[in-house]
């Protein structure tokens, strides 16, 4: 007779437990790295309904101008005078092939704040010019409670 070993008992439920302590210790970092992420200066974009897709503006090396509701400037997170922001971007787009620049305007800023960074932008050389914005999340509609 061959020997034969004994199996233990069989586990039918599986043991989720490690499971949930690993996505709870991953929601918590990716709580926490999030925030981090943002580049730039933070700003409350202008909501549209019908935005077009900029992919090129979270690229490394895009040129973002921020606007802020007081009417600072910043570029990337530098905060610079608004008679320094043709010679800055001018220098930035020196050896790049394709000169597009992002504004990224707060809504509440002044018109006037944004049409002169608009301004000195494109005395800079500028080709392409992309104003970011956030898209208007539709509010849905939420559905009658059901008969009794």
């Amino acid at each position: 007779m061959a020997y034969k070993p004994k199996a233990g008992d069989v586990m039918s439920t599986p043991n989720v437990i490690p499971m949930a302590d690993i996505m709870l210790v991953l929601l918590i970092i990716f709580m926490v790295v999030t925030p981090m992420l943002q580049k730039g200066i933070s700003v409350d974009m202008a909501r549209v309904q019908n935005p077009i897709e900029m992919a090129d503006a979270d690229k490394e090396d895009a040129i973002v101008v921020a606007i802020t509701r007081s009417g600072d400037i910043f570029l990337g997170t530098t905060k610079t005078p608004k008679d320094q922001v043709t010679s800055i971007v001018r220098d930035r787009l020196a050896n790049r092939p394709n000169k597009t620049v992002f504004v990224r305007s707060d809504a509440r800023a002044k018109y006037g704040d944004v049409v002169s960074v608009v301004d000195e932008v494109r005395a800079a050389g500028v080709d392409q010019l992309g104003l970011l914005t956030e898209r208007l999340q539709e509010k849905r509609a939420t559905p009658p409670p059901p008969p009794q």
